[in-house]
């Protein structure tokens, strides 16, 4: 099996896609075909040889297609372009259809040859490519608008209503153009992401010069070198120097972010101020914002629910318009006398608002400007049945450590229990706790040194105890940190030392107690601290009606302390990996659709099981973004909230657009069989129908721009 990738620079809306995926259906060895519109892009799946029979076939029906390869310098970009020589050739059309109504006005007759000239000259300026579009879709027996627009036309100039004739081609061309130049809006949305990227870093070579190269050619652990004010241009690490990054493009993060030795840069991003150096980690086709480009675009080419219903919709609605229209020629004059030319008229104007161009443009273009929004905001959503269905979820499974909690502990509390500084009671436990490998001890000694070379007690007699903590000998005694079971085994388990522990676990906190070898001196409080932004998530989710529910492996009353810090309604602890996969069985059976929220790897079973799969802190994360459903791109939980808003208003709009356009024609059909309507006005109508939706999708980007 092979997969070719084409750009067809004239494949603007799906009446093209239909026309293609009718011819290519006949082509022997087809065995897929994913159409991206909004960049020209067609993937099709085949077993031939070579892409020549599809390229044929294409040309047949005059589609411009051409592989990548051969047309690296034609940007899709410029090939939306409107050229200049259309634009003139447009300007004549419309000259000279203006020019065969004024004639028409001013007392000539509709069928003289001057308005006729007048009429032809502009149906060669403007319409000719229609007329060649109606060709093709007859031959390929194909109801589209072009078939449509063109049988308006030559029946208009067979009744002798020439001026007309010229001003419906010439609008309809015109509109075609305006609905190409507005299309580019959420078009560029998503190519201002490939631009982020610069095409040139600074890098450090073997003889330590530094020199300008293409980034395709930066390989992994190279040294690059960044000036204040520009773009990163590949993922990597601060290896000297310091600076502020504003990530916006990565993470949707509002403020610049510090970045020191050590600290993770994306390309893509913006240095703010000051020089730094960073080892590249990533090649220029693999960086988190390549990423993101693939995953754009291919949710692009993935229709959502409603996308997939307009189409059928159009499938069946475009036939029964063109039989009603033909009956509305035929009945009239065959069987009550009515005036032919009257009804045919009637019938040439119902046609031109036939085409559901409208109805099939808007699902498209509002989807991928919700798509493009939610990158913005630092959400990558993996296509638009998920952008679309996220509006439904009643319901949010999250784990805790990484996602509400940062993930990693710290000292939180020092409670003396002798008469000594708290101060030298913590040095003293960070040197026996400073030859442990345990998580509680680590957060006990970086509390100490708390990022300064503060110095530590020499010790001697090093020992993990199994299960209880450790013990070391210091300035000649011996001394204990370790767990509530420790000081009972060491018969100093004292009614002051019992409370001070049962207050640190009530708060969720994992208490350790510091002993000499006859009493117990200090107990400490360490704790995976909750993020900043979580309670406000969680206050957000309620407010949008979702009820949220924390899954996590620590033990109960951990997981309720860390509940009640957030504001969490349910909260489930000692959940091994199946557990957490059968509490999403229970919610989905219980709330119809639910999301799941973890890492993308450790929660892969839940994440899958859950309607919507949320892989949080994803930035930099290869599998997190390959997995997920939903990827929130930094460590901010409110990003959860935001995309199910965004979900609910693209789901709005897409339902607004619908209407609009079924409804503009409800009005025009009536208009039409009061004969109230003119082919121009018809055009005018269908026309205009597709760029109001247009104009409505592109809200979402719009918003998107003045939250951000």
């Amino acid at each position: 099996m092979k997969q070719s990738i084409l750009i067809i620079t004239n494949m603007d809306c799906p009446t093209e896609e239909a026309l293609i995926r009718k011819r290519l259906a006949t082509v022997p060895g087809i065995n897929g075909l994913a159409f991206n519109l909004m960049e020209r892009r067609l993937t099709v799946d085949h077993s031939l040889q070579d892409e020549q029979p599809i390229l044929g076939a294409l040309r047949e029906i005059g589609m411009q297609a051409t592989t990548p390869d051969a047309c690296r310098s034609c940007d899709t970009a410029e090939a939306s372009a409107v050229s200049r020589k259309t634009w003139a050739l447009m300007a004549v059309s419309g000259l000279a259809a203006v020019g065969a109504e004024i004639l028409a006005w001013t007392g000539a007759s509709e069928t003289s040859p001057v308005v006729i000239a007048a009429a032809l000259l502009s149906v060669a300026t403007g319409g000719l490519p229609t007329l060649r579009k109606g060709w093709i879709a007859l031959k390929s027996l194909s109801l589209n608008m072009n078939f449509l627009m063109s049988i308006a036309v030559i029946g208009a100039m067979a009744i002798g209503e020439w001026p007309e004739a010229a001003v419906v081609i010439f609008l309809f061309a015109l509109a075609e153009l305006i609905e190409t130049l507005s299309l580019e809006r959420a078009k560029n949305a998503i190519r201002g992401l490939m631009a982020m990227s610069p095409e040139t870093a600074t890098v450090q070579l073997d003889s330590g010069e530094w020199r300008e190269l293409p980034s395709a050619e930066v390989q992994v652990g190279q040294t690059v070198r960044v000036r204040p004010g520009s773009r990163i241009p590949l993922d990597g690490v601060v290896s000297a120097g310091a600076s502020s990054v504003n990530q916006a493009p990565i993470t949707g993060e509002s403020i610049p972010v510090e970045k020191a030795a050590g600290d993770p840069v994306f390309a893509g991003t913006v240095n703010e101020r000051g020089v730094f150096e960073f080892r590249v980690t990533a090649l220029k086709g693999d960086t988190t914002l390549a990423h993101i480009i693939r995953s754009v675009q291919e949710a692009q080419g993935q229709r959502a629910p409603t996308q997939r219903f307009v189409d059928q919709f159009a499938r069946y609605y475009t036939p029964a318009v063109v039989a009603f229209a033909v009956l509305i020629a035929a009945v009239p004059p065959l069987f009550f006398g009515a005036a032919f030319l009257d009804w045919f008229y009637k019938a040439l104007v119902m046609l031109v608002i036939a085409c559901p161009c409208a109805l099939v443009i808007s699902t498209p273009v509002t989807v991928v400007s919700g798509l493009a929004a939610a990158a913005r905001a630092g959400i990558l959503v993996k296509g638009g049945v998920h952008l679309e269905n996220g509006r439904r979820i009643k319901a949010v499974a999250i784990d805790k450590t990484g996602t509400l909690t940062h993930g990693r502990p710290v000292l939180t509390d020092v409670i003396p229990l002798v008469e000594r500084p708290e101060e030298e009671l913590l040095q003293l436990a960070a040197s026996v706790d400073a030859h442990s490998e345990h998580p509680v001890a680590a957060a006990i000694v970086r509390a100490w040194q708390d990022g300064e070379a503060r110095t530590l007690l020499d010790v001697a007699a090093f020992e993990a105890v199994a299960g209880r903590g450790a013990k070391a000998v210091v300035d000649g005694r011996l001394h204990h940190v370790g767990n509530h079971r420790l000081v009972e085994d060491l018969g100093i388990c004292t009614p002051h030392v019992e409370a001070a522990l049962k207050r640190l676990e009530q708060e969720g906190k994992t208490a350790v107690v510091l002993t000499s070898d006859h009493e117990s001196l200090a107990v400490l409080g360490v704790a995976d601290t909750v993020r900043g932004h979580s309670a406000e998530a969680i206050r957000d989710l309620h407010a949008l009606g979702v009820r949220s529910v924390m899954l996590t492996g620590d033990n109960p009353t951990t997981a309720r302390a860390i509940a009640d810090q957030v504001g969490i309604d349910d909260a489930r602890g000692n959940l091994l990996p199946e557990d957490k996969l059968a509490a999403i069985d229970d919610l989905l059976a219980r709330y119809d659709s639910v999301g799941m929220v973890g890492d993308g790897i450790n929660d892969a079973p839940a994440l899958a099981k859950a309607s919507i799969g949320f892989a949080m802190g994803a930035a930099g994360t290869d599998t997190a973004i390959e997995t997920a459903d939903v990827a929130l791109m930094d460590d901010d939980l409110r990003k959860l909230p935001r995309f199910i808003e965004l979900s609910r208003r693209t789901s709005q709009v897409l339902r607004q657009n619908i209407a609009l356009a079924l409804g503009i024609k409800a009005v025009f059909f009536a208009l039409a069989l009061a004969g109230q309507a003119t082919l121009w006005m018809a055009v005018f109508a269908d026309m205009g129908a597709s760029l109001i939706v247009v104009a409505n999708g592109t809200r979402l980007l719009r918003a998107s721009e003045k939250r951000g």
